[in-house]
């Protein structure tokens, strides 16, 4: 009886509040704001569409949610803002396209330094293409945050990187991030940092760059992320234009990314040991779509699919310490003979080139205009094992050096159709010194075994 008493008096409290209107809504207020858990902005002089830089009343609330633990959340709208330092355990959101943080114009916009946590989402960050001024790098500029999360944001229009994340854990993903006149992420010294699923398209010198001041431990993963309209605006030799770029961070993933029209390389790993570049789409790159360079020890590239290209996959810098790769189950095709620059080595329009101590595998290439396969460069071969590929319409099917103290090589059970050159052509550099190996003699090279293969 005395329950039934209770909820008839609570009923006849709200209807009487309903009725007089404020009651209710007096009632309710405090509970959405429970349940919301953010701070009031509007008590700090902060609101969308303001026509006035809002910098100095927009830092003021940072630091006291961050302090106060507390979200903050933007409504939709423009808020005109430079010089935001982002606190420790801020985690800063709004609603997606739609709360747009833009660059007031004065030196730096966002930056973060020495913090064990962050979080930004659904929010846009313009740049505008205002100047940074001289010691930032990016749109948004960060600096030694343990746990970062930046998730479902655009990024646009920024004079420098769009994310510069210097010795960084936490993720990247979902990201939107365009128009950067230098690379769309430039993660430098990363601490396990995971890039997956963001969008990087129209960026001036790059996409995704994981990067280290000296060759180590990395442990980056960079995965399902759609890259594509990448420029080399600053020019080169392949430091720019590159779709994702590896250099020097060891023990890095490359998977399952959707790359295409970049000016250099799809994918480019420079001094980067231990990569794993695995089930990625790489069309139409403008020199070679996956690079292995320079002072690496060990490289697995398979899976990939390459499709528009001047060279296929390269494997190679033996003579600065590249070695020891496997190149497995890929399928390039289309190549061409222009690249961006003069080529002083082997040039343009070869399908699959490694050079020490690397297995070629079950590969498909299709299209080469020079070569389908081509193994060591000069006295730079050793160890290359190369079994069940099939090159159809090439220039040549395989070239092999002949130089003299060059590294063995295995070439079994290949099958090459319509190369116009022959099967097996020996190479001195870019000469070709012997005929087609498969219908002529071979002992005559120690360092070569070939067996099995096949000449349609």
């Amino acid at each position: 009886m005395l329950n039934r008493r209770l909820l008839l008096s609570s009923i006849a409290s709200t209807l009487f509040c309903t009725t007089a209107g404020p009651c209710l809504a007096a009632k309710l207020k405090p509970a959405q704001d429970g349940l919301r858990g953010t701070i009031d902005i509007s008590g700090y002089g902060v609101g969308p569409d303001a026509a006035a830089d809002q910098s100095e009343a927009f830092n003021r609330l940072l630091q006291e949610a961050a302090a106060r633990g507390m979200p903050v959340f933007l409504p939709a709208g423009d808020y005109v803002l430079s010089g935001i330092t982002l606190p420790d355990d801020l985690w800063l959101s709004g609603v997606p396209g739609r709360t747009r943080l833009v660059h007031a114009g004065s030196g730096a916009f966002l930056s973060g330094e020495g913090l064990g946590r962050l979080t930004l989402s659904d929010l846009v960050f313009d740049g505008g293409g205002k100047t940074l001024g001289d010691k930032t790098q990016g749109l948004v500029n960060l600096r030694g945050v343990a746990n970062l999360a930046i998730e479902n944001c655009a990024i646009i229009g920024s004079s420098k990187h769009g994310i510069n994340a210097e010795h960084c854990g936490g993720r990247i993903d979902g990201n939107s991030i365009s128009h950067a006149a230098g690379s769309g992420i430039y993660a430098v010294e990363s601490e396990k940092l995971s890039i997956t699923t963001n969008t990087v398209f129209d960026c001036g010198n790059g996409g995704i760059l994981v990067h280290r001041w000296k060759a180590a431990e990395d442990g980056t993963m960079v995965r399902g992320n759609r890259v594509s309209r990448i420029g080399a605006r600053d020019g080169g030799t392949g430091e720019n234009g590159n779709g994702i770029n590896v250099f020097r961070a060891a023990n890095v993933m490359v998977t399952d990314n959707h790359i295409s029209d970049c000016a250099f390389s799809a994918i480019r790993a420079n001094s980067a040991t231990d990569v794993q570049i695995i089930g990625n789409q790489c069309l139409r790159s403008g020199e070679t779509a996956i690079y292995s360079e320079f002072g690496f020890q060990g490289a697995i590239v398979t899976g990939n699919l390459i499709d528009g290209a001047a060279n296929g996959i390269l494997i190679v810098n033996f003579n600065e310490g590249g070695r020891l790769a496997v190149v497995s189950d890929n399928i390039i095709r289309n190549l061409h003979v222009d690249g961006p620059y003069v080529h002083d080595g082997a040039g343009f329009g070869l399908g699959i080139a490694v050079e020490a101590d690397t297995t070629v595998t079950g590969n498909v290439i299709e299209n080469a205009p020079k070569w389908g396969l081509m193994f060591g460069w000069g006295p730079y071969l050793r160890d290359v094992v190369a079994t069940g590929n099939f090159v159809r319409n090439a220039g040549g099917g395989c070239a092999v050096t002949v130089v003299e103290g060059s590294g063995t090589a295995l070439i079994a059970n290949n099958l090459f159709q319509d190369v116009r050159e022959g099967g097996v052509l020996g190479f001195r550099w870019n000469e070709k010194v012997t005929g087609d190996l498969l219908r002529s003699e071979s002992e005559g090279f120690a360092h070569l075994t070939l067996s099995g293969n096949r000449l349609r």
